[in-house]
């Protein structure tokens, strides 16, 4: 969902973070079209490594877009979002992985808003219903004109739920999809492409963010990865400079405010429903040649650039003076944290802070004061310093009351500009427009051709002097609907009041004294004297902001946590917040999707349940009946439009619903069953891919454990595989699901169950925490990061050879320096490391891989030995990486001198570089650069 207004106040306050996206678009030859070549480099002059698809921002407008018709059924729903992912690929070019992420099974805390907002549309959707029909009836009734009503089912868009059938049927339209174009798009090529449908657990960016924290975290991760994730919630700019990743880019849809949208009755522009008239349609040229051309252009695409966004912040929150070392990655965090005071999807807002305000500028500018008092940042690694989080929201306290009154005044402001404005157009307003074939006609629309001939101009001349010599009526008579003057006449209305809207009634005024008071006994029903009430407030609020903060930076720290309020408290009741614990249940699980249909969905959309489990939503004797109201209240909250305002909606007790449940399980059939069950990620690679021959024995080897992948095989990417249940082989037909689109009768891709690593993997043996084991010998610990290191051992007659051989004078020229340690490059023999103890199938599946020289690229620079130069001549002189585009690495130039040190290039003082006699290390086994897959050279 987002922040309401945040993308609009950072693109206007930080201008320089949007970019245009270059688009090449399709061609057309002899009425066929030629798709484009994504295997040529980016248009953009960026080439990107990584494209990460928040794929429910992908299924809401392909399946009820706005400004275009709607597809008629569930087929055309799929080619539109193949199409719309298309068009991505387009764009972003993406050289190593495409990450495809749908919504799974959401935390508590998020199951309360998605509550809300499927609640919301199952009632507006009736209500337009019934409007858009009561409309008709009455244009009709008066003889207008309107086109046949078309006879489909309304798309119900709850069903973009996980669980629904429909969910399971996209998981398998988008199985076929990606193996169709990992067999014929050469773009596609070495891209390895992971799906994580709605069966796997967690919202999809968050899904995609555990994904790249884990892979940061592994040794093979190259620091230059360029990242692209393409979204339209606002949220997502919190979450990409949370990963701390210096190329990091978002693509999403550029925003163009008051778009036209057609009358879904009539299908014209210019008016809603509820003015429709039932005017005939406008003929679009001389023969109507443009009727069927589409109203809108097609949507644009812009970049919001990470990279840029970080040096506006780095500028901005740079302190001088600080009683602490300044460290800029530790203030990106607090600058994350404190947006969350402003809104998310889990918290509502202080009623002090709106985006609109400046509520941000003003958090940061007491932030930047207030910070000398604290001694250090607000959080640290994803937790909250509660006692000087507290420290910053009292400084707002302070201020509020004051905010109140400069909200009212610039209410008052707007009002009073708006109702100028409205005299100054009526003043301005000419006092006859001509009507007919002599009104007026838009110039420059694109559609329209020549003027149309005037058909008999002297009886339109007639008609409408007729109508100008009409007398006038007077300011009091009243007019009926079709503009006639009424001969009841009318009453007068006050002239300030003639253009102004009825506005909701604000029962809390928090422009006067004694809002608190009234805040609380309106919204809560409690007085504001009831301290220990305020406090359980405050306390879930500050449980929120720690669940929000861990979420952003580790993962879900509760599955069952969530605010049991519908509004919060005031920033001056955050007092004595400093000893509030900020612990979690542990060991918690997600609900199942089934579960969670039933935690969110409104009886109207029963309909995608079992019938037993529909059965609790509508059945007056259900003991769970309360959860879902026929009708519910929402509060404005001071807000002017509905969808601004908070759904009253009752909370949904886990306890009893799950009790509830407990009977009609036994109702599901198998295939309920199946799509009640939670599930993993999928991994595919094409025929062209360096670890295709891998998966391709695995599964040959039939084994039931999870393999490690290597990296060195698949762009330094690391995780587990284990055999899918349903696979897609090399050879085998792919069979589409979609009836327009052909199977592929030819499938050279293939598909295997994929988990990312959620732990190191284990250094202690199962014997260590015995005194004694394998015949009296205890286990030798693993030494160093290297679990694969062969150690190499001297006997005797060597030590003596190195004795006579060598000087013993340590630290003296000439010296023989030596350490215990394995010789450099003594483990390069094997780069894999064992994957299945015991198992014969291993020569045979390493001797099918292809040879080292086919995919290796030249190594990176922390692997490159060290270089020895004149300490007086200064730094030495810059590696390259892979030969990038120099503008790519120009953020890590200052990281990227060689300096005298060991393979990870840290200076080492003088007395380091000798031989003190203590254990050596070796640089253990080299992992080699990923392969360049599509970069391009420039030189």
């Amino acid at each position: 969902m987002g922040v309401p207004a945040f993308f609009r106040w950072l693109s206007r306050k930080y201008p320089s973070i949007i970019v245009n996206c270059v688009e090449e678009r399709p061609k057309e030859c002899n009425g066929v079209k030629i798709p484009v070549d994504t295997s040529k480099p980016n248009p953009n002059e960026v080439e990107f490594d990584n494209l990460y698809l928040d794929m429910n921002g992908i299924i809401h407008p392909c399946t009820h877009p706005e400004d275009k018709p709607a597809p008629k059924n569930e087929d055309e729903m799929m080619v539109a979002i193949f199409e719309y992912i298309d068009r991505l690929f387009n764009i972003i070019r993406p050289r190593r992985l495409l990450y495809m992420a749908i919504d799974g099974v959401a935390p508590r805390a998020k199951m309360n808003q998605q509550r809300s907002r499927r609640f919301r549309a199952s009632k507006e959707g009736v209500e337009a219903t019934e409007e858009k029909q009561r409309v008709r009836q009455e244009i009709l009734a008066k003889g207008g004109i309107l086109p046949a009503e078309e006879v489909k089912e309304r798309f119900d868009s709850n069903c973009i739920t996980p669980g629904t059938e429909f969910m399971d049927n996209l998981a398998k339209c988008l199985r076929y999809y990606i193996a169709d174009r990992l067999n014929n798009d050469p773009g596609w090529k070495n891209l390895t492409v992971i799906l994580s449908d709605a069966s796997a657990p967690g919202e999809g960016e968050h899904k995609i963010m555990d994904y790249i924290r884990r892979q940061r975290a592994q040794p093979n991760h190259d620091p230059n990865t360029h990242h692209c994730l393409c979204g339209a919630d606002a949220d997502l700019i919190m979450l990409g400079l949370a990963t701390h990743e210096p190329n990091f880019t978002i693509i999403r849809e550029e925003f163009k405010p008051n778009k036209p949208r057609p009358c879904a009755l009539c299908n014209q522009l210019g008016h809603e429903v509820k003015d429709c008239q039932g005017l005939p349609r406008e003929k679009q040229g001389e023969h109507d040649q443009f009727a069927d051309c589409p109203l809108t252009s097609e949507q644009e695409f812009i970049f919001i650039r990470l990279n840029v966004l970080r040096e506006y912040l780095e500028k901005e929150l740079t302190m001088a003076s600080l009683p602490f070392t300044f460290d800029f990655e530790r203030s990106i965090d607090d600058w994350v944290f404190m947006c969350f005071f402003v809104g998310n999807d889990f918290l509502p807002h202080l009623p002090s802070l709106e985006i609109r305000e400046g509520a941000i500028d003003r958090l940061v500018n007491i932030y930047k004061n207030v910070v000398h008092k604290t001694g250090g940042y607000l959080t640290e690694s994803g937790f909250v310093n509660l006692q000087r989080v507290q420290m910053i929201m009292l400084a707002v306290g302070e201020v509020e009351d004051n905010i109140f009154k400069k909200r009212k005044d610039d209410e008052e402001n707007f009002k009073r500009r708006q109702k100028e404005k409205r005299k100054r157009m009526k003043r301005d307003q000419p006092s006859f427009i001509p009507g007919g074939q002599f009104s007026p006609q838009a110039l420059g629309s694109g559609n329209r051709s020549n003027p149309q001939t005037i058909s008999n101009p002297r009886q339109a001349a007639f008609e409408m002097r007729m109508q100008n010599s009409t007398p006038s009526a007077s300011p009091n008579t009243s007019f009926t609907s079709d503009g006639t003057p009424s001969p009841a006449g009318g009453i007068k209305r006050k002239a300030e009041d003639s253009d102004s809207e009825p506005e909701p009634e604000d029962n809390i005024r928090l422009w006067e004294a004694g809002w608190k008071q009234r805040y609380y006994k309106n919204k809560f029903d409690v007085d504001a004297s009831d301290e220990k009430f305020r406090r359980k407030v405050v306390r879930s609020y500050v449980e929120g902001l720690c669940w929000v903060l861990r979420y952003y930076y580790q993962g879900c720290a509760s599955w069952k946590w969530f605010y049991p309020f519908h509004y919060a408290p005031f920033a001056s009741d955050f007092e004595g917040i400093a000893d509030l614990p900020s612990d979690f249940e542990k060991g918690t699980k997600p609900f199942r999707p089934l579960e969670q249909l039933m935690g969110v969905f409104p009886a109207a959309s029963g309909n995608f349940l079992p019938p037993t489990w529909q059965k609790l939503m509508t059945d007056p004797e259900s003991s769970i009946i309360d959860f879902y109201p026929e009708d519910f209240a929402i509060d404005l909250n001071g807000k002017k439009f509905a969808w601004q305002g908070v759904a009253l909606l009752p909370f949904v007790d886990e306890r009893r619903l799950r009790a509830a449940l407990e009977e009609v399980y036994p109702d599901l059939t198998s295939e309920e069953n199946r799509r009640n069950s939670l599930g993993g990620d999928l991994l595919f690679v094409g025929k062209n891919h360096s670890l295709c021959d891998f998966i391709a024995e695995l599964y040959k080897s039939s084994t039931t454990e999870p393999v490690d992948m290597p990296p060195e095989l698949c762009h330094g990417i690391q995780g587990k595989l284990s055999l899918n249940e349903n696979p897609v082989l090399p050879d085998q037909v792919v069979q589409s699901p979609v009836p327009t689109l052909r199977d592929l009768a030819q499938n050279s891709a293939v598909r295997v169950s994929f988990v990312i690593h959620r732990k190191p993997l284990p250094v202690l043996k199962p014997g260590d925490w015995e005194k004694t084991n394998n015949n009296g010998r205890p286990w030798r610990p693993q030494l160093g990061f290297n679990r694969d290191r062969q150690p190499v051992h001297l006997d005797q007659s060597a030590f003596r050879t190195l004795g006579h051989a060598m000087s013993r004078e340590r630290g003296q020229p000439g010296s023989g320096m030596y350490s215990n340690a394995a010789p450099l490059g003594a483990y390069q023999g094997n780069p894999y490391r064992p994957l299945f103890s015991g198992q014969p199938q291993i020569p045979k599946l390493l001797s099918n891989l292809r040879p080292p020289e086919s995919w290796r690229g030249p190594t990176p620079l922390f692997q490159q030995p060290p270089q020895r130069y004149d300490r007086s001549s200064g730094a030495a002189p810059l590696l390259a990486w892979n030969r990038m585009v120099q503008s790519q690495n120009a953020a890590f130039q200052q990281n990227q001198y060689q300096g005298v040190g060991g393979p990870m290039n840290y200076p080492q003082r003088p007395e380091d570089r000798m031989d003190r006699g203590r254990q050596g290390y070796g640089p253990g086994r080299p992992y080699p650069l990923p392969p360049p897959a599509g970069r391009y050279n420039w030189n």
